[in-house]
């Protein structure tokens, strides 16, 4: 059995809880995951299915013709991104409460990183081979 972990955005008012297993870190350097990030994204993933979200300030905004992100619309939190049509969701590694027991394993999209650092020493992957 998966170990349950919990999270939730900055002020507390969108707070969740995840049933299943957890996908290790994939750093992604894509320019809407900088911008929303303010550096690059790092997240995890779980099956739709085993996150449960409370809280009435989560928003969703389509990103793209693929994908959108949820994030607290009171504190600013990034949270969550999600492609339409998969049974995945993705959730920002430091909205994790506590310790996670994850490690970075990949990165994505580097061709797009920021000048102002260097990327992290883990494989890097093409889009098509995640979920």
């Amino acid at each position: 059995m998966s170990k349950v972990r919990t999270g939730g955005c900055l002020c507390g008012a969108v707070t969740y809880r995840i049933g299943g297993p957890l996908r290790p870190i994939v750093a992604c350097h894509c320019t809407q995951c900088r911008k929303s990030s303010g550096h690059f994204g790092a997240a995890t993933q779980c099956l739709s299915a085993d996150l449960s979200i409370a809280g009435d300030t989560l928003a969703w905004f389509k990103s793209s013709d693929t994908a959108e992100r949820g994030f607290c619309y009171r504190c600013g939190g990034n949270l969550f991104w999600r492609r339409f049509g998969n049974e995945h969701l993705s959730i920002w590694a430091g909205t994790i409460d506590g310790e996670t027991g994850l490690r970075m394993e990949s990165q994505i999209h580097t061709e797009s990183k920021g000048d102002y650092y260097d990327l992290p020493d883990v494989p890097i992957l093409s889009q098509s081979t995640l979920k």
